[in-house]
């Protein structure tokens, strides 16, 4: 929480297979845009909602998804996903690296990534 860095995903996809529609959807899905700087019980800036952009044609379609869910899904909440641009992406630490599948038997695992994973499963 002291960097200003937040924990991400870095996502490389080839549109003729999967929209970027598609991939924000299962994003807004499988976490809480609602929550500022916290997902659940993790708390702190690094944990904050955001989507980082490559390019303005992206940036537009994020920012009219993120327009259309607010008035469809999330109609009692704002949204609170940061539309970023991209810039630097450091690789995490060697012991978050593959951490749930080095550690799918711990408490955190079962009960906060494996929830995830299924609704993940279920919307591919």
């Amino acid at each position: 929480g002291r960097t200003g860095h937040a924990e991400a995903v870095s996502v490389e996809f080839d549109d003729k297979i999967i929209l970027l529609e598609k991939l924000l959807l299962i994003f807004f899905q499988t976490h809480d845009p609602t929550q500022v700087n916290r997902q659940g019980n993790d708390i702190g800036t690094q944990y904050r909602s955001a989507i980082f952009y490559t390019n303005q044609k992206q940036k537009k379609l994020i920012e009219k998804t993120v327009n259309r869910l607010t008035k469809s899904i999330f109609i009692n909440k704002d949204i609170v996903t940061k539309v970023e641009l991209a810039k630097d992406f450091y690789v995490a630490e060697k012991e978050h690296l593959n951490y749930f599948d080095l550690n799918a038997n711990q408490p955190y695992c079962q009960l906060v990534i494996m929830p995830k994973i299924h609704k993940l499963k279920d919307l591919l």
